[in-house]
């Protein structure tokens, strides 16, 4: 299990030949898959890390999330338990990138239940409310009520999502 000494876990499926995990705390039954760069991060129990996903630094994520495929998650993002992160989703933790320089992170919250779709693109500094839906290809730039279904660029209001069971 080379490249998992730093992790503390109580029963986590690797499932992964070739991966990059350091200095994380990952809780049980949670499942990571290949070619996953995870780093100084926190991952809660009953997960599901798909291949090809990158968490860095200081990101917590709750308990019995789904995160897809390719998607990034940087230094300032917050999961809640029961999210759902589609493939190539991307979150952005710097307002005001710049190659040079300093750089500040600016945190951004997913509420628990929310789901992220696919390519959408989350802008930091938003929180995302409980149960909301990001669609598919959607660029959000402001916060998403709990339980709105958002759309578009720059994501829009478009529905509402039935409560949770």
């Amino acid at each position: 299990m080379d490249g998992f000494r730093h992790v503390l876990v109580s029963r986590v499926k690797l499932l992964a030949k070739h991966h990059s995990i350091e200095n994380c705390e990952i809780g049980e039954d949670t499942v990571v898959r290949d070619f996953v760069n995870l780093y100084g991060c926190r991952i809660g129990k009953g997960c599901k890390i798909a291949a090809y996903v990158e968490i860095q630094r200081d990101v917590v994520i709750g308990d019995r999330c789904k995160i897809e495929a390719f998607a990034f998650i940087p230094t300032g993002v917050t999961v809640e338990d029961e999210v759902f992160i589609g493939p190539h989703a991307c979150f952005t933790n710097d307002r005001f990138p710049k190659a040079i320089g300093d750089w500040s992170s600016t945190p951004t919250l997913v509420r628990k239940g929310a789901s992220v779709g696919a390519n959408a693109t989350v802008v930091c500094g938003v929180t995302i409310g409980e149960g909301a839906l990001v669609a598919a290809g959607a660029v959000v730039t402001k916060d998403v009520p709990p339980n709105a279904v958002v759309a578009g660029n720059p994501a829009k209001i478009i529905g509402e999502r039935g409560t949770r069971d």
